[in-house]
């Protein structure tokens, strides 16, 4: 059997190197329409498909290497000698080399604006039957899916691509068929289940990085990314870590907005001003709003200065010289902004292992929207972190009815406490976080902390926290604290009693028809 080499890309990056070295090694080379033409073009005597199948390309290209002769010559076992024979009588090459690189689906979905009708046209069919059908016979077939690997088996060809590497490009070959897939279903699932998460999930994310460790020295890791695009672009500094990973997706998950419940009597939330976040092990220790970075971020910092050392802050406007002076007063461990001015970065880079980060508008965002899954017990727990059930709403239980100044600071605070580990309880006042306590065993401890935490500061400032009050004496607590506004979801069986404290008191206690727990 004649050996040969069939190409079929859509990527043609590195194509026209690989063809010259399989044609100096003694292979025949088929190609499908568009590919076959650059492959001439650039001095390669590559021959059609057609001239193996006896038939054109049929349907606008829709079926091109579908056929017999095509998949005889892949999937044919070399070491049978009947194979051998059958191929032979049937006039079918051997193919020893499989190139495919598959339409561009998901960067199609991925475009504003995409319609369906686009969508479907780049679904490849012939594409991912060659991978297949190659990487199945990966004893006789190289399968090469991108043009990374093409380098090594260039390199590998005087001596032969050994069996081992063959076995590496065949389980690359089948991982990216799987995330192929899993792309098409998701986007179809889209479109048909707005109300229902997936009848299946299937996790073929591919290796964007491995990590030195895992959370603790012992433990190897990982990132898989799906989507390299869209991953923040570190400007300087050193490789992120396990911890730092999830440390700035809890950061970065601060910096929404969400909208507006309904029943909220106060003013519009804060338009125009910048957020700043910071947060330690996933917790926050400081978030507040300002008209600039160098104020969002000094307020931010003196909310916590002692947690804030070792950190990790985002913000969502631009940082200038001014929130880059600020930022280097203190020891962290990742910047993370829209933009910076040159000055700033300079100013910045002085520390050396700073990691610096700049991420595209609307990330924060995407990343919440995104279903969100977790293992136990062997298995996958997925959520939505918003779904479509009924709005949230607020209502005043108590005489008292919140300020606009408490109402603007009750919606912050709960906008910060939905990022807090349960029990989590969040005290703010004036657009900034004063105390912040996490996963707490009970709540009226959780609040009490964190009125330790903001001190005198909690005077005349907001609670908010992420569940119910079961009794009266979490209330109690931010009160005691100084605290003049409370909200908190609804759903005791001591509402009433809770209610009744509030007056008492002479406090403004708000109801919420949704929890935040996080765990």
């Amino acid at each position: 059997m004649a050996s040969a080499a069939l190409f079929s890309v859509h990527d043609k990056a590195g194509s026209v190197d690989l063809a010259r070295a399989l044609v100096a090694s003694g292979m025949d080379i088929y190609a499908t329409g568009g590919t076959c033409t650059h492959l001439r073009e650039h001095g390669i005597p590559a021959h059609e498909v057609g001239e193996v199948t006896g038939f054109p390309a049929l349907f606008d290209g829709r079926v091109k290497t579908l056929h017999p002769k095509i998949f005889g010559a892949i999937l044919a076992d070399r070491t049978k000698p009947a194979h051998v024979a059958e191929a032979a009588q049937q006039g079918i090459p051997a193919i020893s080399v499989v190139v495919v690189n598959l339409y561009p689906f998901e960067a199609t979905v991925a475009r504003p604006g995409a319609t369906l009708e686009e969508a479907l046209e780049q679904i490849d069919i012939g594409g991912v039957s060659l991978i297949r059908a190659a990487a199945k016979n990966y004893t006789n077939v190289t399968v090469l899916i991108d043009p990374a690997q093409y380098a090594s088996v260039i390199a590998a060809l005087p001596a032969g691509v050994d069996g081992e590497l063959r076995r590496q490009f065949a389980m690359r070959a089948f991982e990216r068929t799987a995330e192929y897939d899993a792309a098409i279903a998701r986007y179809m699932e889209a479109g048909l289940t707005a109300n229902a998460l997936p009848g299946s999930l299937a996790l073929t994310i591919p290796l964007a990085s491995r990590l030195r460790y895992g959370e603790n020295p012992q433990s190897r890791a990982a990132f898989y990314l799906a989507r390299e695009d869209r991953l923040p672009e570190q400007l300087w500094g050193k490789t992120l870590s396990y911890n730092n990973l999830l440390d700035l997706d809890a950061c970065l998950r601060l910096l929404v907005h969400p909208g507006i419940p309904e029943g909220y009597g106060g003013a519009a939330d804060r338009n125009g001003t910048v957020r700043a976040a910071i947060v330690k092990h996933t917790v926050p220790c400081g978030v507040a709003e300002g008209a600039d970075a160098a104020h969002a971020l000094s307020d931010a910092f003196n909310a916590d200065p002692i947690s804030a050392y070792g950190g990790i802050v985002t913000i969502d406007g631009a940082i200038d010289f001014a929130a880059a002076e600020r930022l280097g007063e203190y020891f962290l461990e990742i910047v993370a902004a829209p933009e910076y001015t040159s000055e700033a970065l300079e100013r910045l880079k002085k520390r050396k292992n700073l990691r610096i980060m700049r991420y595209k508008a609307g990330f924060p965002e995407a990343i919440s929207a995104e279903l969100q899954v977790r293992s136990a017990l062997g298995g996958i727990l997925a959520e939505d972190e918003d779904p479509a059930f009924a709005p949230e709403q607020w209502r005043v239980v108590s005489a008292r009815r919140p300020t606009d100044r408490e109402w603007s600071d009750l919606l912050f605070a709960w906008n910060v406490v939905r990022h807090v580990k349960s029990n989590g309880v969040v005290i703010v006042r004036e657009g900034i976080t004063r105390g912040i306590c996490a996963g707490q065993t009970n709540r009226v401890s959780a609040v009490r902390i964190a009125g330790e935490r903001a001190g005198d500061y909690a005077q005349g400032g907001v609670c908010a926290s992420d569940g119910f009050f079961p009794f009266a004496d979490g209330l109690i607590a931010a009160v005691e604290a100084g605290c003049s506004a409370v909200v908190a979801p609804s759903g005791s069986i001591r509402d009433a009693e809770v209610v009744a404290e509030a007056d008492r008191r002479g406090i403004a206690l708000v109801f919420s028809t949704h929890r935040y727990f996080l765990h």
